[in-house]
C-alpha cells in the first residue's frame, strides 16, 4: 500500500525496494498501527486512504485477510 501525504506518522511507515513509502508490518504481518489487545487502528482519524477504503470485516477486507494468511 503506497501513502502519499496522510499524516500517518513515521514509525508506523517503512520505505520498500521500490522507494514508496508504506504501512510498516510487523514480523508476523500485522499492521503495525493495529492494537492488538482491542484490534482497533491507533491512528484511525490518520489512516491512509486504502485503508478508509475497506470496510472492516467487508467482502474486500476478508478477502485481503484471506489472500495474507490463507491457513488462519
Amino acid at each position: 500500500m503506497c501513502l502519499t501525504d496522510t499524516g500517518v506518522p513515521d514509525h508506523f511507515t517503512t520505505v520498500d525496494a521500490w522507494g514508496s513509502v508504506t504501512m510498516r508490518r510487523l514480523d508476523d504481518g500485522w499492521c503495525a498501527a493495529l492494537d492488538r489487545d482491542t484490534l482497533l487502528c491507533r491512528i484511525y482519524d490518520r489512516r491512509p486512504l486504502l485503508c478508509r477504503e475497506f470496510e472492516m470485516g467487508g467482502p474486500e477486507c476478508l478477502a485481503e485477510w484471506e489472500a495474507a494468511w490463507p491457513n488462519s
